[in-house]
């Protein structure tokens, strides 16, 4: 009688769910270490994450800076040193005893 063939069925057959338990298991595990949902991608997609929300926190707060000098230069709201500030650096203009020194 050939080997295979048991008393109860064949050996595979009897042992088919373990085969295929261990089968899911390789596969799942394999995806879980490699591929693009994997666990080493989702490390790197968080780090990236706090690194954009770095940036995205220094952006705000460099556009709310931006924001308060917009404000301040409206029509009626005008700040007379921040005008004098911008006339003199845009324009050149200087009283004849200053000495304007520009640098970037």
């Amino acid at each position: 009688m050939n080997t295979i063939y048991a008393q109860g069925g064949s050996v595979l057959r009897r042992h088919m769910v373990a085969l295929i338990g261990i089968s899911l298991c390789f596969y799942f595990t394999y995806h879980t270490l490699q591929g693009s949902r994997s666990v080493p991608r989702l490390v790197a997609v968080n780090s990236s994450i706090a690194t954009m929300s770095q940036k995205n926190d220094a952006l705000r707060l460099e556009r709310e800076i931006l924001e308060k000098k917009v404000a301040s230069m409206r029509p009626g709201q005008v700040d007379k040193d921040l005008l004098d500030e911008k006339v003199r650096l845009n324009l050149g203009f200087k009283r004849p005893d200053e000495l304007l020194v520009v640098s970037n």
